[in-house]
């Protein structure tokens, strides 16, 4: 939740001019871009957020998440995914729509609002190798490190400013051993939206049980890099034939993110 009205403030030139879906520099990455449907502008435009870029803005996600997780209706999504078979016309209701527009904008800054815990140990000589390292296997090529957000944006708070989220917010095929076979949009069972590193050194000092990777598997951030297939098998490959040291050094830049 981190960080998302940054990250919804980045030009979508700026993450399109990333985007090379043929591969035409012949590097092995190939990011494409999620072409989605935006309820509120009724027309299709850049996803940007969810584990495949499916949604276009914080506020759809939301409400996205209102309906297909809670069964609560908007004025965006006046109607849930509940099955006949479910009976929920006879249980209670909370009202037409059940998530006012007033709740929903409340939500949606808040969801804007949540800042980006700062950065650790940076100075730290094994953390400085371990983030040559990152670069050198060629991680950054999706994990994009510096991000820019618009000078007008919305929120004039969000706007001009340098980010470093570690995602360049494109659909890349990660290999058979992440795929779960959903298509969604233009992203296909095996594409992932690069997820933001920022906060990920936290994640477990936040919640011990907490996993790595779309669906948890991963228990650490070592089984997470190696779960990495299709565009980033390479880089998972450069990963194990580190030396014990330099596989440690990265890990300790990853923990100070």
């Amino acid at each position: 939740m981190i960080g998302l009205g940054l990250l919804e403030a980045i030009p979508a030139e700026r993450i399109t001019e990333r985007a090379d879906p043929e591969d035409r520099d012949g590097d092995g990455i190939s990011g494409r871009i999620n072409r989605v449907w935006d309820e509120e502008r009724g027309e299709t435009v850049m996803g940007r957020f969810g584990w495949k870029a499916g949604q276009p803005s914080v506020e759809q996600q939301n409400l996205r998440a209102f309906a297909d997780d809670m069964g609560l209706t908007s004025s965006l999504f006046p109607h849930t995914d509940c099955m006949p078979s479910q009976d929920c016309a006879v249980l209670p209701h909370g009202g037409s729509p059940e998530v006012s527009d007033e709740i929903a904008d409340f939500v949606a800054f808040y969801a804007s609002s949540l800042a980006v815990p700062k950065r650790r140990q940076m100075e730290d000589p094994r953390v400085v190798a371990g983030a040559e390292t990152f670069n050198t296997l060629g991680c950054a090529a999706c994990h994009t490190p510096r991000q820019r957000t618009a000078a007008d944006a919305a929120r004039p708070e969000l706007a001009d400013q340098t980010l470093w989220p570690y995602s360049d917010l494109l659909l890349h095929d990660m290999g058979e051993g992440l795929a779960d076979g959903r298509p969604e949009f233009e992203a296909t069972g095996r594409e992932w939206r690069t997820p933001p590193l920022w906060g990920i050194g936290l994640a477990q000092k936040v919640n011990p049980q907490a996993g790595f990777l779309h669906d948890g598997r991963a228990r650490t951030l070592e089984e997470a890099i190696l779960w990495h297939g299709g565009e980033a098998g390479p880089a998972a490959a450069g990963y194990r034939a580190l030396s014990t040291s330099s596989r440690h050094d990265l890990l300790r830049f990853l923990e100070s993110l």
